[in-house]
């Protein structure tokens, strides 16, 4: 599989305008909707918005060295209290992501990536590239999500075509 700095730039402006989109749909929200179990993996729309918060962060202390986040797959549902702090959060791991596209060379993502894997129990290594695709198809997966829960509690969800992305930002 071999993926280019071009493809990482572009999935990265897409996460963002796709999580500039959800935070504008969860502003329509009172926190007790945000909460609401509404019977997804995650449970609530915060708690899949914080898993996939969670994912990013963990992906991207392993591309970058940066810290790793605190606790396991478990823990994500709870990693933000509140949609402000949800808010910030992920307007500072977008901002990491385009600042890694922006400077990421086609040699960054050659070769294997190794770490160590919870989910798993043990070391596990992987080409970079594959991570890097995963990365983005978990953003695009667990954003699914979000969108049909959005559109069960009544708010109208976001355009999430990528074919629509606009040209240009702000991505922030």
């Amino acid at each position: 599989m071999m993926i280019t700095p071009g493809y990482c730039l572009t999935m990265a402006r897409y996460n963002a305008w796709q999580n500039r989109q959800v935070k504008a749909c969860f502003e329509s929200l009172d926190p007790a909707a945000l909460k609401q179990d509404r019977k997804a993996f995650f449970g609530s729309l915060l708690g899949t918005a914080n898993h996939l918060l969670w994912g990013d962060l963990i992906w991207m202390s392993r591309f970058t060295g940066s810290q790793r986040p605190a606790g396991g797959i478990e823990d994500t549902p709870t990693l933000t209290a509140t949609r402000e702090d949800w808010e910030i959060a992920r307007f500072r791991a977008d901002a990491d992501i385009l600042i890694w596209s922006e400077r990421v060379k086609t040699v960054d993502l050659t070769g294997d990536l190794t770490w160590y894997s919870g989910a798993v129990g043990r070391e596990v290594s992987k080409p970079m590239a594959l991570c890097v695709v995963h990365m983005f198809n978990h953003q695009t997966h667990h954003r699914g999500q979000i969108h049909a829960m959005l559109t069960g509690a009544g708010v109208k969800a976001p355009v999430s075509d990528l074919a629509f992305m606009p040209e240009e930002g702000p991505w922030l």
